[in-house]
């Protein structure tokens, strides 16, 4: 048998393992269990919430726990989370700077679109506090029920009553409104958040197997947030080195993951900047491309 050289494989969602039409495939599911199967523990690192991802957790039977480990670990809301998928408590979180938060939030009010502010769920009791500065784009309505996350709408953020609580603010706006907007908002927190822009998962996505282009998010962090922070901060936890990390992705919010895992590997689908980092390159996910990628791992090949 093949000597194992990764402890945990860190797996994006969206663009990655799930398939166009969001879903996992048979063939993916049966490599994240044969994975496990071997001790290569599969860890979701996603930007989307834990309630977000439960279902998709339940396909790949992410909430039991992995052999000798306390918990069955998620990193979520674009590594500003770690949750434990067995019991929905959050094991770890990186907050915003909550004079941040609001210098973000006036300047998307001024924008007049709606702030998205990301609560750890744990600690509030609730997924979005949105703040009405403007309208809350129909895509994100459209999610939020469909996912059933819990929302509550307040005028401004002095009506928050625990600012410590936010991990992410965001909002939602047409592409073509997005990109100048985004870039000059971009520019002026560079070198204050972490930020991301990129299609939305939206009723197109799931009705013809596309991310809806026409929609895009923007989401601001701490400076200091990443999905590879969560890992690195897991990998510590468990005592697993740089070198026997591997993580697959496909969106910008990927690169700092597939550029610090010991194997980065970039989908076929992926944005040039992951394919840039990554030292493997996978088929795409309509192509099981995850599923490709643990084989190699498992066989020894990567």
């Amino acid at each position: 048998m093949t000597a194992r050289r990764y402890d945990i494989l860190a797996v994006d969602l969206d663009g990655t393992l799930l398939d166009p039409s969001g879903r996992v495939s048979e063939r993916n599911r049966a490599a994240v269990a044969a994975a496990r199967e071997a001790g290569l523990e599969v860890v979701i690192c996603t930007g989307r919430g834990l309630v977000e991802s439960k279902h998709i957790l339940d396909a790949i039977d992410g909430r039991r726990l992995p052999r000798g480990w306390p918990v069955a670990p998620a990193a979520v809301a674009g590594g500003a989370m770690i949750a434990d998928a067995a019991t929905s408590r959050t094991l770890h979180r990186w907050p915003m700077d909550a004079a941040l938060v609001r210098r973000i939030v006036a300047r998307f009010a001024d924008a007049r679109v709606a702030s998205m502010v990301l609560k750890d769920p744990d600690a509030a009791g609730f997924d979005y506090l949105i703040v009405d500065t403007g309208q809350l784009d129909p895509v994100n309505v459209w999610w939020f029920d469909k996912m059933g996350v819990q929302r509550r709408h307040v005028p401004s953020l002095d009506v928050d009553e625990h600012p410590e609580h936010t991990v992410r603010v965001g909002f939602a706006a047409a592409t073509a409104h997005m990109y100048g907007l985004g870039r000059e908002i971009m520019s002026e927190f560079k070198d204050q958040a972490t930020l991301h822009h990129f299609a939305a998962v939206s009723a197109k996505h799931a009705a013809d197997g596309g991310r809806d282009d026409s929609i895009h998010i923007l989401e601001a962090f701490d400076p200091h947030v990443n999905k590879w922070t969560a890992v690195e901060w897991l990998a510590a936890e468990q005592g697993v080195p740089r070198d026997r990390i591997a993580a697959i992705g496909d969106e910008v919010n990927d690169v700092a993951l597939i550029r610090g895992a010991g194997l980065g590997v970039a989908m076929g689908n992926a944005v040039e900047g992951v394919r840039a980092v990554a030292q493997r390159h996978a088929p795409t996910n309509a192509e099981d491309g995850v599923a490709h990628a643990i084989e190699r791992i498992l066989e020894g090949a990567w």
